[in-house]
């Protein structure tokens, strides 16, 4: 049933292109002919992340970026891992290959249940993030409780969906990449015969054959977005998507006998290279609703609500620790590469988050201060259901010589599935802009929070229990000593989930509690010289830390103190774009009052990462385009004590696209190469599930077709 309705689904999509089309074209076709479009290499320049209301970049008092959809095109992102590459404050955080795209922001692992969002409301994150329905890519860096409530300190992300065009728009894109991977993709919109009513068609699929030889799988995505003018004041927005993906997954490597990195390895091989094994399979959906009126020309209100599904049944062999040397090590591999294999099988996995927010927003004036007043509600509840898991022995493998073993014996099975874990989020909040004078604006804010959560990870112990209130205060001062530049200070504080203590220490599932965090930020906006747009920020954000002690108590204890600088820079005209982003971070673990954490560097966190891109325009050639891109990462650390050190790396990419129009038609036609020197790095570096490293990918090859009708 689902290859049919992969199949007929972008058949369809297609088909309905070519009909609008046929009807359009003239029948008379001139040769083809080359088009030459501006640059798009430069970000979109608003973002409804920053604040609650949708202002240009260089005025919201907080470090954000914004990729339109234009920008992702030129790039071939068909990802968010793609997107978050030009962005040197965003990491890998156990982002493996098959499983769910997971970042780091500013250091901070994002929450899965809080730190992603789809048109400003929370969605799991436990899958690929489809971005052929979304116009926009947001992140914000940093603390954001009053934008969001819960959320982890380093920032959020957030996908904005495309909405019904103006004017009839069909679009069809092909891409191929190694080893057989395809992809293609349609887009379609416009408005009905009556203009009142709009819509935004969006399907595509996948064949995956990753670079990761085995960790293959297929992907098909639909999703229909239709709005109502119901009267020049009132639009009703409809929104519906729906995911399904499977793919088979590429576990990460342990440190030799506990203390090494792995070394002549090959970023291809699949340690989850068993007969027995299965893919992951996801199925995720959305149902989005935005209603807004205009009560007059000052004031706006805005309901937006958003329901997610999501479902897994998660499946691998497991590589973990090693028991056929000595007393064996756990986690780490033997000394000669070999590794023990464990039949992990999670079904019928649940996540079924809510979320609903209503807001009036308006302008007035009082004396001789003008302002910009939010006041806001906002409801979620997030609900995870799971059996008890298998994870059982099944034999043995090695990573330089993989061996077949057979699956764990008795036929093991998940138990049955129930709710493990709900909360309830409440929250009202506050914003004011005050503009003093042409000179000075103060951004002031606050939201009230209350949390009631219960979560039970494993069946035998009871329900860990919490309820709190908080209050996350957030204030700015901008200053514009001229027309093109704002200097600002912001001080936030944010909130996010605490952690609960593993089965295996002596607290084994105590709730933490919520988790505060703060941050101090001053930043710079401004457009230099011709054109460039420059971003600058040094900031501070401290939270408590949490961690398995020495008498093996899980606690919150001491802080995790991230100080950081932001230098962004980016221009595009003239035929000649180019961008870069730079961030230099001290991550420090701080005052638990234990030697061997005190003053370590925080894991996975580079002190030094950049990216570089840029984009000519060859004037001999018109419509041919060259870009390059360079990113480089320092060295990392594996571990909380900081025993070992994961080197540093730098990559190279290479990209040209051809634009020409064929009859009415036009075409685009772009190639990349990634990794140009084919350069082996450790790409992400974890202690999720006792500490794994996982290869960055090898010299690949895409190449793609774009054709606008």
């Amino acid at each position: 049933m689902k290859p049919v309705f992969k199949h007929s689904l972008i058949a369809c999509a297609l088909a309905q292109a070519f009909a609008v089309q046929a009807q359009t074209t003239p029948t008379t076709e001139p040769v083809a002919s080359v088009f030459v479009t501006a640059s798009k290499w430069t970000v979109s320049d608003r973002a409804s992340i920053g604040g609650f209301a949708d202002l240009p970049l260089m005025d919201i008092p907080a470090s954000v970026v914004a990729i339109g959809r234009s920008q992702m095109q030129d790039l071939s992102i068909r990802s968010a891992s793609d997107a978050v590459q030009y962005d040197a404050s965003v990491g890998d955080a156990y982002n493996a290959v098959g499983y769910a795209e997971q970042f780091s922001v500013r250091g901070f692992k994002l929450n899965n249940n809080s730190g992603y969002r789809k048109d400003g409301i929370a969605i799991a994150a436990d899958t690929q993030i489809p971005l052929e329905n979304k116009e926009r890519f947001e992140l914000l860096k940093g603390v954001a409780g009053l934008q969001a409530g819960l959320a982890a300190p380093g920032g959020l992300l957030n996908f904005v969906t495309k909405r019904p065009t103006a004017t009839p728009l069909r679009s069809v894109t092909v891409e191929a990449r190694e080893r057989g991977t395809l992809h293609a993709e349609a887009d379609i919109g416009g408005r009905f015969e009556d203009t009142r009513f709009g819509y935004r068609i969006n399907a595509a699929a996948d064949r995956l054959r990753s670079y990761v030889r085995g960790a293959d799988g297929k992907r098909q995505f639909a999703s229909g977005a239709f709005d109502w003018q119901i009267t020049p004041d009132a639009l009703l927005q409809v929104d519906m998507d729906f995911q399904h993906k499977e793919q088979f997954t590429a576990p990460g490597y342990q440190l030799v006998r506990g203390v090494d990195l792995p070394t002549n390895i090959s970023p291809k091989l699949l340690l989850n290279a068993q007969p027995w094994t299965k893919p992951v399979d996801t199925d995720s959906a959305n149902l989005g609703l935005r209603f807004a009126y205009r009560l007059n020309a000052d004031w706006n209100a805005l309901v937006t609500a958003n329901k997610h599904w999501f479902k897994r049944d998660d499946f691998t062999a497991f590589p973990y620790g090693c028991s056929n040397e000595g007393e064996g090590y756990y986690p780490g591999y033997c000394g000669n590469g070999d590794y023990d294999v464990y039949d992990y099988q999670s079904v019928g996995e649940r996540k079924t988050p809510f979320g609903a927010q209503a807001q009036l927003q308006g302008r007035f004036q009082s004396g001789g201060v003008r302002h910009l007043l939010t006041i806001g509600a906002n409801y979620a509840e997030r609900h995870n259901s799971y059996g008890d898991y298998v994870y059982d022995y099944a034999g043995y493998s090695n990573i330089y010589n993989p061996l077949v073993t057979d699956p764990a014996p008795g036929n093991p099975a998940t138990g049955p599935v129930y709710e493990r874990f709900r909360d309830r989020e409440r929250g009202l909040y506050v914003q004011d802009i005050l503009t003093l004078s042409p000179q000075v604006t103060v951004h002031a804010g606050v939201r009230y929070v209350k949390i009631d959560s219960a979560q039970q990870p494993e069946s035998e112990l009871p329900w860990a229990t919490d309820k709190a209130s908080f209050a996350l205060p957030n204030v700015s001062l901008v200053y514009s000593p001229t027309k093109n530049w704002n200097v600002y200070g912001t001080l936030a504080y944010g909130l996010e989930s605490g952690g609960v203590a593993p089965i295996e220490t002596t607290n084994a599932n105590e709730d933490l509690g919520p988790n505060r965090s703060k941050q101090i930020e001053f930043g710079l906006k401004g457009i230099a010289g011709a054109g460039v747009s420059v971003n600058a920020a040094i900031f501070q954000i401290t939270n408590g830390l949490e961690y398995t002690d020495a008498n093996d108590t899980f606690v919150r204890n001491g802080e995790r103190n991230h100080r950081g600088i932001e230098l962004s820079a980016q221009r595009a005209a003239n035929g000649l774009a180019y961008g870069a982003s730079l961030m230099a971070l001290r991550a420090r673990q701080q005052d638990t009052g234990d030697a061997t954490l005190d003053g370590k560097r925080t894991t996975n966190v580079p002190k030094l990462k950049t990216t570089v891109w840029g984009e000519y325009a060859v004037a001999a050639v018109p419509g041919l385009k060259l870009n390059a891109q360079w990113q480089y990462a320092g060295k990392k650390t594996f571990d909380p004590e900081n025993t070992v050190d994961v080197p540093g790396y730098h990559v190279v990419g290479l990209g040209a696209a051809y634009g020409m129009k064929v009859g009415a038609n036009r075409v685009t036609l772009r190639a990349r190469v990634d990794n140009l020197f084919d350069k082996f790095y450790w790409r992400d570096v974890t202690q999720d599930l006792g500490g794994y490293l996982l290869p960055g990918a090898p010299r690949s090859l895409r190449l793609s077709a774009q054709v606008d009708f």
